[in-house]
């Protein structure tokens, strides 16, 4: 989508809302916001996974601020729901209302009275973490709202830019998608003012103490959702074909694959389905030897970083911003081809590689290892954010 053709769709939008819209602005008026918040976070809802992990890490950066996060979208599983039930944070879930096509026009009326709630709080900032409420409630926004987008894939831009007038500042979490968005804005011919608003910034995670693991069999974890860009059939196919050749390796699936593989159909598999405890988590990463993804895109998911830290072998393919991070026979293995046949054929003969070699899995992990420690704390994942959000 073009700039120009986003931008008219956007007003003709805003032109057939406006009744509810301004019903909805007035309604703010009487039923007024009844706690203060210098910080909205507008995120999708309480689902586990990477992106949402992301956010709650951010939220811990801001309890200071008394931010309110505000849930749009009807949940999958809400299994991270508790962690966003910090001290000094409110919640305020609404996707009962608004996320529903047979009554679009209640999803209208509440942008305007959100609108009137954030216009009226004192040097507010609102935040979007790729989620689609975001970007239609801040048109409706007054010009001081500091407003501030995070996004972790590039599937968002054809839609984002209709919205890049009204969004201050948009923070990237890989530098490969920065440079995509300035590569859109060079397309449709943007001027320098709006490349001025890009930033990247990577994700954190606490470093981990490291715990060689000692496993009998090569422990290789799959851990992600059962979505469809995560390709869990092509790992389940690689463990099929290692099981085939008798190696000692044992694959592990966490997440609700299920949607996409039945387990009966793989017994030589472990299943552990949604993991939120971070105990287990932790257990895990300790434990695996090796992390295999075979994604159609990703950003650079938590697991990633996780992983890395942990001093494992990640074994990916490589798409959008993995390559940035895991470089081939570096820290990692990089499956190159494209095509499902060829993606199980490296798939397989790399994860051999590591059952064979010792040595190489110590090497790749260590590394990886030291790449986290540079890039992934916490204090300057705070204070990089807190700069961008105008807080301190």
């Amino acid at each position: 989508m073009t700039y120009t053709y986003a931008k008219r769709k956007l007003w003709l939008e805003q032109a057939v809302m406006f009744p509810f819209v301004l019903l909805g602005r007035i309604a703010g008026y009487f039923f007024k916001l009844k706690t203060p918040h210098q910080v909205f976070l507008f995120l999708s809802n309480g689902d586990i996974g990477g992106s949402p992990q992301v956010n709650i890490d951010l939220l811990h950066c801001l309890r200071d601020k008394n931010p309110l996060v505000i849930f749009s979208k009807k949940p999958g599983n809400n299994q991270f729901r508790d962690k966003y039930n910090l001290q000094g944070v409110r919640v305020l879930d609404i996707h009962k209302y608004i996320d529903n096509k047979l009554f679009h026009f209640v999803n209208f009326f509440f942008r305007g009275l959100l609108a009137t709630w954030i216009n009226r709080q004192n040097k507010t900032v609102v935040f979007g973490g790729e989620t689609i409420y975001f970007y239609k409630v801040i048109p409706h926004l007054k010009k001081e709202v500091h407003c501030v987008e995070l996004s972790h894939l590039d599937i968002w831009l054809p839609y984002s830019i209709g919205f890049i007038d009204r969004v201050d500042l948009r923070i990237f979490s890989t530098e490969k998608l920065k440079q995509k968005a300035a590569a859109q804005y060079l397309q449709n011919n943007l001027p320098a003012r709006y490349y001025e608003k890009l930033f990247f910034t990577d994700n954190a995670i606490d470093i981990p103490t490291y715990k060689p693991a000692a496993n009998k069999n090569l422990q290789v974890y799959f851990i992600g959702r059962g979505a469809p860009q995560k390709r869990v059939h092509l790992t389940a196919a690689i463990a099929k074909q290692v099981h085939q050749l008798s190696l000692p390796v044992r694959f592990n699936f966490v997440g609700d694959v299920e949607k996409i593989i039945n387990p009966a159909d793989f017994p030589y598999c472990s299943f552990f389905g949604n993991i939120s405890d971070q105990a287990k988590m932790k257990a895990i990463y300790e434990e695996a030897d090796v992390l295999i993804m075979t994604s159609a895109f990703e950003g650079l998911p938590i697991v990633v970083m996780q992983m890395m830290a942990h001093g494992k072998v990640v074994v990916s393919t490589a798409v959008n911003a993995i390559p940035d991070y895991i470089h081939h026979m570096e820290n990692g293995l990089l499956i190159s081809a494209t095509d499902e046949e060829g993606i199980v054929k490296e798939g397989v003969s790399y994860i051999s590689m590591l059952a064979e070699n010792p040595a190489l899995r110590l090497q790749l992990g260590m590394r990886s290892r030291e790449i986290a420690v540079e890039k992934f704390s916490r204090e300057h994942f705070c204070s990089t954010y807190r700069r961008y959000l105008r807080l301190d």
